[in-house]
């Protein structure tokens, strides 16, 4: 399978910083038929009490991280279904949510590509982005041995500390349709 043959949904996770919304933008945009859905642009929609996933009080994001999941796997479904390959710009935070994705996705194949740069990578990308696309967020040791410990053993985790924007999304696509799908 080449990359332009590369179907289903690939779910792009990873901390915030680790360059999802780049490059599964650039990535969308070297096949022939893709879409890019970021979870960031569904949060946005709640414009009245909307909870960051990582944030309090506790139980509402979590409903509010089921909902956007809810939403992005409906509207992924739907792409596929249209015969488009989906990008998903996610943070997925443990093997229970990645389970409720890939079960709301079936039976379409769904891949795990977690970029995985480093915490220095993600916390100097951060920084330095622009003010209304930086998140205020000092947890990133602990949430990345959180995600190792809940997905370590899932998909592909890419390190693209040393890669280009454009290098690694060439390079996801290429991989990820070596990828087998989850189940």
């Amino acid at each position: 399978m080449t990359m332009h043959e590369l179907s289903g949904c690939v779910i792009v996770s990873g901390m915030p910083g680790a360059g999802k919304s780049t490059v599964t933008g650039l990535a969308a945009r070297l096949l022939p038929r893709a879409a890019r859905l970021k979870a960031d642009d569904i949060n946005e929609m709640i414009l009245g009490g909307r909870v960051w996933a990582l944030g309090e009080p506790k139980d509402e994001a979590a409903r509010q991280v089921e909902l956007c999941d809810r939403n992005l796997a409906a509207l992924a479904a739907n792409f596929v279904d249209f015969g488009f390959t989906v990008l998903m710009d996610q943070l997925v935070v443990d093997r229970a949510e990645l389970d409720f994705l890939v079960g709301l996705l079936a039976p379409r194949p769904v891949r795990l590509v977690t970029l995985a740069p480093g915490v220095e990578v993600c916390h100097k990308r951060n920084a330095t982005r622009d003010p209304e696309e930086s998140w205020e967020f000092d947890g990133y040791h602990q949430l990345e041995a959180d995600l190792r410990r809940e997905l370590g053993d899932v998909g592909w985790w890419f390190d693209t500390s040393a890669l280009s924007p454009e290098d690694t999304a060439e390079r996801l696509l290429r991989e990820a349709s070596q990828l087998p799908p989850l189940t």
